[in-house]
């Protein structure tokens, strides 16, 4: 992992912007979705997770107890993105949710006392100028079922996924060690979605082939491979390459989405991804925390 380092995050990078290619090509419920994305992860993660502690020992129960909180926020992280992905599509609602990487700095001086630099105050209008682009009220033709829905979702989904980040990394100092918290959080996950799915009407536990395959697929790419290669990966790598690497995904992800799904962002919309990446770039410059979707 220390040797190249900067290829497995771009390969992590690749493997998560497929994420809502995939979830648009299973097309299930977003609960379903969500909820299979977590769970056909988990015995992979398992086994990662108990080489692990044979490796470096146990966590301790605390640590759990936070990886634990931490997938209740990932749920609803999912849950909120997979409905952005039906409103907005699949690659305008992954750019939405890694604004992200703007909201973690603000809540870790809010609630951490982690003062953000100059570059991440100055990002949170640039970030909010392209979202604004996106959600389709300025200009016409903006794509997606109800773009301005899509935007309330994504905006929601990054606020969910904020807060998954900071509980994951307070429940995990130990670099070393990606896959315990991860099965944690994801295990913890995949059991709050089935209530949460079943009270919003919206969790099928049978769906039928080829969407299993693409659920597989979503899982042990996105959920497992790309989380682990991200996170074991980007410490290592130079602040400078991490921005490339953290604004690589979502706009892979669009790239995707209009070559594999056919979908066809206005050019205001598409003005407002290049905003939105260019304060991610902002934000993230001279940072190495891992940031991805």
């Amino acid at each position: 992992m220390g040797s190249r380092p900067v290829a497995l995050a771009l390969a992590g990078a690749t493997c998560i912007a497929f994420s809502g290619i995939l979830v648009r090509l299973a097309d299930q419920p977003p609960s379903t979705a969500a909820f299979y994305r977590c769970a056909y992860a988990v015995p992979v993660l398992a086994v990662l997770a108990l080489w692990e502690r044979r490796r470096f020992g146990p966590r301790t129960g605390g640590q759990r107890l936070l990886s634990v909180a931490a997938g209740l926020f990932f749920a609803a992280d999912l849950i909120l993105w997979h409905h952005a992905i039906a409103a907005v599509g699949a690659g305008l609602a992954t750019v939405l949710g890694n604004v992200q990487v703007v909201l973690v700095p603000i809540a870790a001086w809010a609630f951490l006392q982690e003062r953000p630099g100059a570059r991440v105050v100055a990002a949170v209008p640039v970030v909010l100028s392209g979202v604004v682009l996106i959600s389709g009220v300025i200009g016409a033709g903006a794509y997606g079922d109800d773009p301005v829905l899509g935007v309330v979702y994504g905006i929601a989904t990054a606020v969910m996924y904020t807060g998954f980040l900071l509980v994951l990394r307070a429940g995990n100092r130990d670099l070393r060690r990606p896959a315990g918290p991860l099965l944690y959080a994801t295990a913890a996950s995949a059991l709050a979605i089935l209530p949460a799915g079943w009270a919003l009407g919206e969790l099928e536990l049978e769906p039928t082939w080829p969407a299993h395959g693409w659920l597989v697929a979503l899982a042990l790419s996105s959920q497992v491979l790309g989380w682990l290669l991200i996170s074991a990966a980007l410490p290592r790598v130079p602040a400078a390459l991490t921005s490339v690497v953290l604004t690589l995904q979502p706009v892979l992800s669009v790239v995707f989405a209009v070559a594999l799904l056919d979908e066809d962002p206005s050019s205001v919309q598409l003005a407002g991804i290049a905003v939105v990446v260019s304060g991610i770039l902002l934000a993230t410059l001279g940072r190495s925390q891992p940031r991805a979707r």
